[in-house]
C-alpha cells in the first residue's frame, strides 16, 4: 500500500515550473511602482507640502496636522488609481514578525451612503490593541491600549488591496513595544555622536547615516513535503531525520546552476521586490542543497530593516505560487549549513564620506583610523550584549557550527589594519605624526596611503570581521528582525564615540597651553593621545584565528570576552548595569523596557522548546514507535515461518539478522518511550517554575537535552525500519529539489 510519504515525494517529482510573465520594461523602470516615493510625493502633493515633507524626512523637522492632511489626502489619490481600497499600520512587535489590521477607507457621508475618506489623523496614528502582543509587563491584558504611530522616513507602499504604512509601537504610557521605536533612537544617537567626531576633520559635515545590507540566507523544500513532515510545519525545522548520503560535502550546490523551479520562484520574487523598492541585486545557490540567498544593495539601517522584514513576508507568499515553502529557521536540517543573515554595516557622512573606508591623506586614515578603533571599542565594551542581541533559541543551533561564527563576540581586522593599529599604538608619537606648520598633519605610515577597499582577507569564523569599507556582523540569524542588532551595535559605537570625544575634549586645553607657538594642533595631538589609549583597551577583542578551535575558547575567556552558551543566560547582558547605564544615557531604551523585552525573550525561549517538546513526542509516540512495531512484528512473522519451513539449525542461521534487528528495534523503541516520559516530566517540573528567567533556564538545561537523546534513537530506527513503512519524507527526498 503506497503511503502519504510515497504520494507526496511522487507528486514533488511531477512538478513543473511556473511560467513567470517578466514585465515588459526594464527594472529600472518600474523599481519602486507600489512605493509613495518622493517622485511621487511631488506628482501628488502641493509643493509647499512636498517640501515639508521632505524637512521631516531628511532633518526630522516637526509634522504639522495641515501638512498631515494634505498628504494623506495625496496618498489616497495615488492609492485608489493603483486599485487600493483599505489602509493599515505595518508594524514590528515583539514577535519577531509584523503585525497590521487593515481598515477601509469608506466613511458615512451623514446622508445614508458612503465616502472614500483618508484624513492625516488615521495617516498619522492608529490605536490596535495592545493586550495580545508581547510586552514583558509593561501591559496588562486589561490595559489594551497601544498606538501606532507613523515614521516618514520609511516610504507608504502597497500590498495588494491595502495602502501599508511603516509605523512604531508604543504603549499608551509610552514605552517602545517594537524593534522600530528603539532603533530610530538607536540611530539618532548614532548620527549626533559620530557627526560630532566627524568634525574635528571635517566641520561641513551635518549628518551621519547608519547603513546596513543584509544577506537573506533561506531553504526551500516543496510544499507536499513539508505537508507531511509535522515537526517543519510546527517548529520550523527537522526534530530529527538521518543524514542523507550525499548532502554538502562535494560543495557541488554552492554557486552552481540554479534549478528551473528554484529560478522561476527568484524571478517573480525580485519582480515584486523591486515594485515594492527592495533593490535586489544578488541571488545564488548557497552552500547546503536546497539553500539560496538574496542581497540587495545597501540602504539606511531604517529602510534595509524595513524592506527586509517586507521581503521575508513576500517570499513565503510567492514561495507558495511555486509550490514551495520558504525555510527561515537557521537550522532546520541536522548535519549540514544553516542559515545566518550577515549584517554588513557602515557608516557615513552626508556628504558622501564612508568613515570605515581608507582615505587618499593622511588626514582621511586618522579619521579612518579613529572610526574603526572606536567602533572596537563599542563591540568589546559590550560584546556579551551584541551576543545576546543575535541569540535565540533557533540561533542557538547555528552558532559554532562550522558554516557559522562562534557564540564568542570578536573582530577581524586584517593584516594591514592591524598592522596599522599596531604601529599608531606602539611607535612614538613623533614617528606617527610630523607636522609642517600650516601644511597640516602627515602620518609618518608608509602603509596608510595604500590601504584599499577589500585589501584585506575573510574569515568566516569570525562573528564581526573587517571587509574593507564596513564590518560584516556575521552572525545574526536567517529569520531574526535585524533591528536587535542593529539596536545594539549603533548604541554601542554611538557610546563610545561620545566617550572619544568627551576624553579627547578633555585634553586639548592642556595641550594648547602646552604647545602654544609651536604650530602644532592641540586637537590632533588629543587624538592620537586617546586612540592610543583605546587601541590597547580594545585590543582583547581583535582575533585573526580559528574561532572555531577549543583553544580559542580558552583563550577569549582569558580575554575577558563572554563565552557563556546558554541562551537564556546570554540574554541576561541586557540587564547588566554597563548595558542599562548605555541605553538610558543615549534616550534608546529605559531599564523599565529592557526588563520588558527581557521578560519576552526568556518566554519565547522556553515557548519554542516547549512546542518542539511536544511535537516530538507526538512523533515519537504516535508516528514512529507505531511503524517500528508494525515492521518488528512483521519480522518477528517471518522468523515465525523461517522456523516452521527449515530445520533448527538452518533456521538459526537464517533468522540471525532478523533477530539482531527484532532486538535493536525493541532497544530503541523502550528508548524512545523512556525518553518521551522524562521529557514529559522535565517539562512538567519547568512549567512548575514562576520566575520566565528560572524557567527559560529549567527548559534549556532540562528540557532541550533530551530532544537530541529521543532524536538519536529515532534517526537510527530510521536506517533499520522498511523504506516503505517509514512515514515521514526523509533527508534524501526534502534536500533535492527536482
Amino acid at each position: 500500500m503506497e503511503t502519504l510519504r510515497f504520494q507526496v515525494v511522487g507528486e514533488a517529482f511531477k512538478k513543473k515550473p511556473l511560467d513567470v510573465k517578466t514585465p515588459v520594461e526594464r527594472p529600472a523602470k518600474y523599481f519602486g511602482k507600489k512605493v509613495f516615493s518622493r517622485e511621487k510625493m511631488y506628482k501628488y502633493l502641493p509643493k509647499d507640502v512636498y517640501h515639508k515633507m521632505i524637512d521631516v524626512m531628511d532633518n526630522g523637522a516637526r509634522l504639522d496636522r495641515e501638512v498631515a492632511d494634505a498628504v494623506a489626502e495625496g496618498m489616497k489619490q495615488w492609492a485608489t488609481e493603483e486599485g487600493v481600497t483599505h489602509y493599515t499600520h505595518w508594524f514590528q512587535p515583539l514577535t519577531e514578525g509584523t503585525a497590521e489590521k487593515h481598515d477601509s477607507f469608506i466613511e458615512h457621508d451623514g446622508k445614508g451612503g458612503m465616502v472614500e475618506e483618508f484624513t492625516g489623523k488615521l495617516l498619522v496614528q492608529q490605536e490596535p490593541d495592545a493586550s495580545s502582543f508581547p510586552s514583558g509587563g509593561i501591559r496588562s491584558t486589561f490595559e489594551a491600549r497601544g498606538y501606532s504611530a507613523w515614521d516618514p522616513t520609511s516610504p507608504v507602499f502597497i500590498i495588494d488591496d491595502t495602502l501599508c504604512i511603516p509605523t512604531v509601537f508604543i504603549s499608551y504610557s509610552g514605552e517602545a513595544l517594537d524593534y522600530k521605536a528603539p532603533l530610530l533612537r538607536a540611530l539618532h544617537a548614532v548620527n549626533l555622536a559620530a557627526t560630532d567626531v566627524c568634525h574635528y576633520f571635517d566641520p561641513s559635515v551635518k549628518k551621519v547615516t547608519s547603513n546596513l545590507g543584509w544577506e537573506q540566507e533561506y531553504f526551500l523544500v516543496d510544499e507536499g513535503l513539508y505537508a507531511a513532515r509535522p515537526d517543519l510545519l510546527l517548529t520550523g525545522r527537522t526534530l530529527m531525520g538521518h543524514d542523507s548520503a550525499k548532502n554538502q560535502q562535494m560543495d557541488d550546490h554552492y554557486f552552481g546552476a540554479i534549478p528551473e523551479r528554484v529560478a522561476a520562484f527568484m524571478r517573480e520574487l525580485e519582480i515584486e521586490a523591486l515594485e515594492l523598492g527592495i533593490p535586489c541585486k544578488t541571488r545564488h545557490n548557497e552552500v547546503a542543497p536546497n539553500q539560496f540567498e538574496l542581497a540587495p544593495i545597501f540602504e539606511e539601517t531604517n529602510l534595509a530593516v524595513d524592506h527586509n522584514m517586507l521581503l521575508m513576508s513576500v517570499m513565503k507568499r510567492v514561495a507558495r505560487k511555486h509550490g514551495f515553502r520558504v525555510l527561515l529557521h537557521e537550522k532546520p536540517f541536522a548535519g549540514i549549513n544553516g542559515s545566518g543573515k550577515h549584517n554588513n554595516w557602515s557608516l557615513s557622512t552626508d556628504n558622501g564620506i564612508l568613515l570605515h573606508a581608507p582615505g587618499k591623506t593622511p588626514e582621511q586614515n586618522l579619521r579612518f583610523a579613529t572610526f574603526i578603533v572606536e567602533t572596537l571599542m563599542g563591540v568589546y565594551k559590550h560584546n556579551g550584549l551584541l551576543k545576546a542581541s543575535i541569540m535565540s533559541a533557533t540561533n542557538a543551533h547555528r552558532l559554532g557550527a562550522n558554516e557559522a561564527p562562534p557564540a564568542i563576540v570578536s573582530s577581524f581586522l586584517g593584516k594591514q589594519v592591524s598592522e596599522l593599529l599596531d604601529h599608531i599604538e606602539k611607535a612614538d608619537k613623533e614617528d606617527i605624526l610630523a607636522f609642517a606648520g600650516k601644511q597640516g598633519m602627515k602620518m609618518d605610515i608608509p602603509e596608510i596611503p595604500e590601504l584599499l577597499i577589500d585589501n584585506t582577507d575573510r574569515n568566516r569564523t569570525s562573528p564581526f570581521a573587517f571587509t574593507g569599507n564596513r564590518f560584516e556582523f556575521r552572525a545574526v540569524g536567517s529569520e531574526a528582525n535585524c533591528a536587535s542588532a542593529m539596536i545594539a551595535l549603533n548604541s554601542a559605537v554611538a557610546e563610545a564615540l561620545v566617550s572619544f570625544k568627551k576624553r579627547v575634549d578633555a585634553r586639548i586645553p592642556e595641550l594648547e597651553k602646552k604647545l602654544a607657538g609651536t604650530g602644532h594642533s592641540a586637537t590632533l595631538h588629543a587624538i592620537i593621545d586617546v586612540l592610543r589609549e583605546d587601541i590597547k583597551t580594545c585590543k582583547p577583542i581583535r582575533f585573526d584565528g580559528n574561532g572555531y578551535s577549543d583553544e580559542w575558547v580558552v583563550e577569549a575567556e582569558k580575554r575577558g570576552l563572554d563565552v557563556e552558551k546558554s541562551c537564556p543566560k546570554i540574554f541576561e547582558r541586557y540587564l547588566d548595569a554597563e548595558s542599562i547605564q548605555m541605553f538610558e544615557s543615549l534616550g534608546v531604551m529605559t531599564k523599565k523596557e529592557l526588563e520588558a523585552r527581557n521578560e519576552v525573550k526568556w518566554e519565547t525561549y522556553t515557548k519554542k522548546i516547549q512546542i518542539e517538546a511536544r511535537v516530538l513526542g507526538d512523533l515519537s509516540m504516535n508516528h514512529i514507535i507505531p511503524v517500528a512495531t508494525r515492521y518488528q512484528s512483521q519480522l518477528l512473522k517471518n522468523v515465525d515461518s523461517v522456523s516452521t519451513v527449515f530445520p533448527i539449525d538452518k533456521s538459526e542461521k537464517l533468522n540471525a539478522r532478523n533477530l539482531k534487528i527484532i532486538e535493536e528495534i525493541a532497544e530503541r523503541i523502550n528508548a524512545i518511550e523512556k525518553g518521551v516520559e522524562e521529557l514529559v516530566n522535565a517539562r512538567k517540573q519547568a512549567n512548575k517554575i514562576e520566575s520566565e528567567h528560572e524557567k527559560a533556564i529549567a527548559y534549556h538545561d532540562k528540557v532541550e537535552p533530551k530532544l537530541d537523546s529521543i532524536r538519536y534513537e529515532i534517526d537510527k530506527l530510521e536506517l533499520i525500519v522498511d523504506d516503505s513503512l517509514w512515514p515521514l519524507p526523509k533527508y534524501r527526498e526534502l534536500l533535492f529539489i527536482r
